[in-house]
């Protein structure tokens, strides 16, 4: 006898038909013997190092990517895109996460070892890593965005000669502050960084950053585009004309002096068309932007009214007060900066005021309107070109966005040092450096989803959606194996678009 019918079974699923099956051959484990023992996430992390040694980041650091300090920068920088916070607590992050395993580090890791050592010696490599990074991606003659935030500081710093109080763009009043410079291709890809004092001015700057792009990285011919408060008319006549063109805009005040010298007329502005207009060797193209001009006139008209709302306050009160009334009106105008419009007569008790009607409309006329200028020639470049070129320093603006609150958290600075406070932000701008590079290949997966409030394809989902894939210590009777999550249809779409194989 070959077969024996023992009975029939009816209305059962395929599945447990299947795992009935499995249990007669005694190829099934009992739920008691399988446990998960360990779970780690793993994607995110390998697709960040993956990404950067495909990018060959790992050999611009040093040319023996196998060292352990290497290895630990390429953690750090990986660290900065999935985990940012604390160099302290990344280095304790191997309970939960597989980033210093995938990046070929031992798992006792030790924060001044690993982090701390490997910064110092990342920060000696700097300049030839942006050297580097300089060739790749800007050549003879190309585009160089360069813009200027501030970063402001936690606690004391008496011994730094990078901390100081200065102009502080994040609206911290109190708080101490480094400038940091950083220099982009015209696609918007960082290429070097720098730390300065934070007195430092947005002008100074420009002349050693130039001479930086000739000396450090052999640059020949440079077009420099840099945002108005930087390019002033004094810092573009100390230039070397044959080394670096320059685009940047006009302020309001230097607009006002091209038409009291009949250079440019205000019926000249265009909201459709850009004018053109050629002095010398400097061109000037005209713009108008109408949404800022209605956001222009609706500002001055706001703080018109605060100030004489305040100022009539203080005119109309009769009462004994601790400061003269001059002294009180002076702080009101300091404070909404509205006295060029506004005309003062008599003193004392005796002061009054009015506004200036002559002088709002006349600013009011230059509501909207901007000025590129440029002294590259017209057969290298158009004006529609220069326009668009001023206006592609939203891309590095964009890079400061991310590398201080978005994504990668520069702030708050736990460093003490000024060579570790250089490094902390040079490790920030590797990790942009690669997040860069991942939304230029997941540019068809972001277009390929809704706009706007719909939209839910972001660099911050693609990270999410990386991050649950797990890497799992499993036990199976007394067996312990590694099995890595097999990745959903979206995933596998992600990690080929960025040209990652787990």
């Amino acid at each position: 006898m070959k077969k024996d019918t023992i009975c029939h079974i009816k209305g059962v699923p395929l599945e447990r038909l299947r795992m009935m099956q499995a249990a007669l051959q005694g190829k099934t484990v009992m739920k008691d013997d399988f446990k998960i023992t360990q779970s780690r996430e793993y994607g995110a992390s390998f697709s960040c190092v993956a990404l950067m040694k495909s990018l060959g980041l790992h050999t611009d650091i040093f040319s023996k990517p196998s060292e352990d300090w290497v290895r630990s920068c390429l953690a750090m920088v990986a660290g900065r895109l999935v985990y940012a916070g604390s160099k302290l607590s990344l280095s304790h992050c191997g309970a939960y996460s597989a980033l210093w395993e995938v990046c070929g580090v031992g798992t006792d890791i030790d924060v001044n070892r690993h982090c701390y050592d490997a910064m110092d010696r990342l920060l000696r490599r700097q300049a030839a890593i942006q050297k580097k990074l300089a060739r790749k991606h800007l050549s003879g003659g190309t585009l160089v965005l360069y813009d200027i935030t501030s970063c402001y500081m936690e606690g004391e710093y008496a011994d730094s000669d990078l901390v100081g109080f200065g102009y502080n763009r994040d609206r911290k009043r109190g708080k101490e502050q480094i400038v940091v410079s950083l220099l982009c291709s015209k696609d918007g890809c960082p290429v070097a960084v720098d730390v300065m004092r934070g007195n430092t001015k947005d002008e100074t700057t420009v002349l050693g950053k130039v001479e930086d792009m000739k000396e450090k990285y052999g640059m020949e011919k440079i077009v420099f585009v840099g945002d108005r408060g930087m390019m002033t008319q004094a810092k573009y006549g100390q230039l070397d004309h044959d080394l670096v063109k320059v685009i940047s805009a006009l302020s309001h005040g230097a607009i006002r002096s091209l038409c009291e010298k009949k250079v440019v007329q205000l019926g000249l502005f265009d909201e459709e068309n850009i004018v053109e207009i050629i002095d010398g060797k400097m061109r000037y193209c005209l713009c108008k932007n109408p949404f800022e001009a209605a956001k222009e006139t609706e500002t001055r008209k706001a703080l018109l009214k605060k100030t004489t709302d305040d100022l009539d306050k203080i005119m109309s009160c009769t009462r004994k007060t601790k400061y003269s009334k001059e002294i009180r009106v002076g702080k009101v105008v300091n404070k909404y900066r509205m006295g060029k419009f506004i005309d003062f007569r008599g003193e004392g008790e005796n002061l009054t005021y009015s506004l200036n009607e002559g002088k709002i409309e006349q600013e009011a006329s230059l509501d909207g309107c901007y000025i590129i200028y440029t002294d590259v020639s017209r057969e290298d470049m158009t004006a529609a070109q220069a326009v668009e070129s001023y206006k592609s320093l939203m891309r590095a603006r964009h890079a400061f966005r991310n590398m201080k609150t978005v994504r990668l958290e520069i702030r708050p600075i736990y460093h003490k040092t000024d060579d570790r406070i250089r490094c902390h932000v040079f490790l920030c701008m590797l990790a942009y450096y690669v997040m860069w590079h991942m939304n230029q290949r997941l540019k068809p997966f972001f277009e390929g989803d809704g706009v706007g409030a719909n939209r839910k394809n972001t660099f911050d989902y693609v990270m999410e959606i990386l991050k649950s894939i797990r890497k799992d210590t499993i036990e199976v009777c007394g067996v312990h194996s590694n099995v890595i999550t097999t990745p959903s249809e979206e995933q596998e779409h992600i990690l080929n678009l960025l040209g990652v194989h787990l």
